[in-house]
């Protein structure tokens, strides 16, 4: 199932990846504006930060940055194991020992 809200691009979009066998037939496209909410609400703090950037000059760029944002994203929403959102300490250890930097 992929929700998606109603821009009427979605259902060609669907239907061609199904005839090239990337989708699996069974997949159903269900059109609800508030059912892909969690996801939006995830990437705002990366089109928040990009707004600021003025964008990118080039696709590798934008995407090298935005796994780094991503990635620190990830730090401080306490998705690494054995460091919890709330331990800031174990959040610069993780950090530090990632790049190998003294903090």
């Amino acid at each position: 199932m992929i929700n998606v809200d109603k821009n009427p691009a979605y259902p060609p979009a669907v239907e061609q990846l199904k005839e090239e066998g990337t989708l699996p037939n069974r997949t159903q496209l269900r059109h609800s504006k508030y059912l892909n909410n969690l996801i939006e609400q995830d990437h705002w703090f990366i089109k928040r930060r990009v707004n600021a950037g003025l964008g990118f000059f080039s696709f590798n760029t934008a995407g090298r940055t935005i796994k780094g944002y991503e990635a620190m994203h990830m730090v401080r929403k306490g998705q690494i194991e054995g460091v919890g959102k709330a331990d800031i300490q174990g959040q610069v250890r993780f950090v530090s020992n990632l790049f190998m930097i003294a903090a």
